[in-house]
């Protein structure tokens, strides 16, 4: 079934990883594949298999990977010097594109990580708030620390608002720390936040949790509440970033956040991320306003790294221009309509959930609007599809198609025809 070919080099590799990786990979992504080379919407392996990228290095190529203009700056910057642990003017230049973009950013902090940026953002808000605890939402992903991974992938469901960590190693007592709710219930939100609002440091959020839209008037009222109490929102777009609209998931579902934490797109390809939002919350990162008592101290050897910096500014410059959402929104459309079209011809459990620039299948014919729905799915059939459309020379993560710039009607054509392979390839439906 594998029409791929697999070079001696490549099986050495993979070999070697096993060797001295634990697991055999960086911990992100299988094994079996090691990437040489990443042009437009296409990348390479060792064995010299060519795919067409929906994984994008896990969303931060979203201008294509080796984009002329990024790689331009990166190289002009590199002869001058490749961090220093200090302010650089790109740093600030970064810095001030986002707060312009973003409706919520009124100052930023950079980091190397959206795991940093989430943890940071936890811990800002519970300095400002002086609250211990923090209200997520189940199956939203915030980051490695013991916080985030609470409740983002349960396999034992526990009635709300009990936190379930998702790792080993994890202390009881960051349990106590972490309320969970179910996304897009309003009202199971509503009645936790006023019931613990006096114990609450923050409310963490993806606008957009994982491939699952928000339900109409979810953020707003998300949004009343948590103001009513005083109780910073935070929303997480380290994903949805630049990604949905030039002002984010924020701008895009119009609904503003006291904080955001960013990554991904922002470092054009490169280990940057951000915190951005209130400059009264952003004030205790500053010893000079709120006084030892209310600093937060965040130091990264990395953080602001000019050429990651730079990389990021030409990124967005190239977003900027007038037609570039219109076009990753065709893209995306096309290939989610063309997808759906075959899923409902073949009769299959099955819809396409998310917005153009991200999505996937969901093998269920139920609605999707949180987590516990997405567990309903047919795993049998999603690994077949994967399994196929990988043969066949698309390479996409387990649940998400990202879509970049660079990708092109070509690229869409070959995926429909992959898909078009996989629903053939099922039992009872060749020929």
């Amino acid at each position: 079934m594998d029409g791929m070919t697999h070079s001696a080099e490549e099986q050495a590799l993979v070999k070697a990883a096993h060797r001295v990786l634990p697991a055999g990979h960086f911990g992100n992504f299988a094994s079996d594949l090691i990437i040489r080379e990443g042009r437009g919407g296409r990348v390479w392996d060792v064995s010299g298999n060519e795919y067409v990228d929906y994984l994008l290095g896990s969303g931060p190529m979203f201008v294509g990977h080796a984009h002329p203009e990024v790689t331009e700056a990166v190289l002009a910057q590199v002869p001058r010097g490749t961090t220093f642990f200090a302010n650089n003017e790109h740093g600030i230049r970064l810095a001030e594109e986002i707060v312009a973009a973003l409706p919520c950013a009124e100052q930023v902090r950079f980091v190397s990580s959206g795991t940093e940026a989430d943890m940071y953002a936890l811990r800002v808000a519970r300095a400002f708030r002086g609250r211990d605890r923090i209200l997520k939402f189940e199956g939203g992903y915030h980051g490695m620390s013991d916080w985030g991974l609470m409740s983002l992938s349960p396999r034992r469901l526990a009635n709300f608002p009990t936190a379930v960590p998702d790792s080993a190693g994890i202390p009881k007592s960051a349990r106590e720390e972490v309320l969970v709710a179910p996304f897009n219930d309003l009202d199971a939100a509503r009645a936790l936040i006023e019931a613990h609002h006096d114990e609450l440091g923050g409310v963490i959020l993806e606008p957009f949790q994982r491939l699952i839209p928000p339900a109409p008037g979810f953020l707003r009222g998300i949004r009343e509440i948590t103001a009513q109490y005083g109780i910073p929102l935070i929303f997480d777009e380290v994903v949805t970033g630049f990604r949905f609209a030039y002002g984010g998931a924020q701008s895009y579902y119009g609904v503003t956040p006291d904080l955001c934490t960013l990554g991904k797109i922002i470092g054009g390809g490169f280990p940057l991320a951000a915190i951005a939002g209130r400059a009264d919350i952003m004030a205790h990162f500053d010893r000079g306003i709120v006084g030892d008592d209310g600093f937060l101290m965040q130091v990264g050897t990395l953080s602001g790294n000019p050429v990651a910096s730079v990389a990021g500014l030409a990124t967005l410059a190239v977003l900027k221009r007038p037609g570039t959402y219109e076009q990753v929104f065709a893209t995306g459309r096309a290939l989610m309509q063309g997808i759906e079209a075959m899923l409902k011809r073949a009769g299959l459990p099955a819809q396409v959930v998310g917005e153009p620039p991200l999505f996937d299948v969901v093998f269920t014919a139920e609605e999707v609007r949180n987590y516990r729905d997405v567990l309903r799915a047919d795993p049998a059939l999603q690994k077949h599809f994967n399994t196929r459309l990988r043969a066949a020379g698309i390479l996409k993560g387990e649940s998400k198609y990202y879509i970049s710039l660079a990708h092109t009607a070509e690229d869409i054509e070959q995926t429909l025809q992959a898909f078009a392979g996989a629903i053939a390839a099922l039992p009872g439906k060749a020929g």
